[in-house]
């Protein structure tokens, strides 16, 4: 996908990923879309890993992993910003 659609990806995953996990969480709207442009990308790399196979175009299966990853990734900025 080019860069325009991970960025929008990313944004609908990571504010699915703040509707699951609610929270006080610092930086609002920015870092939602920055941690779910990396939780996109860190689902993709995980499910890869796993063997699921290719990550690739908007469908319900790529949306998936995008919202685990995003889940992902807001649970370790939790821990990472709470030990600091």
């Amino acid at each position: 996908m080019g860069i325009l659609s991970w960025i929008i990806f990313g944004l609908i995953a990571g504010i699915i990923a703040k509707f699951i996990m609610p929270g006080r969480d610092g930086g609002g709207f920015i870092l939602t879309v920055i941690l779910g442009i990396i939780g996109a990308v860190v689902g993709g790399y995980i499910s890869t890993f796993f063997g699921y196979g290719r990550v690739d175009g908007f469908n319900i299966g790529s949306f998936a992993v995008a919202v685990v990853g995003a889940i992902v990734v807001l649970l370790i900025y939790r821990l990472v910003a709470r030990n600091n």
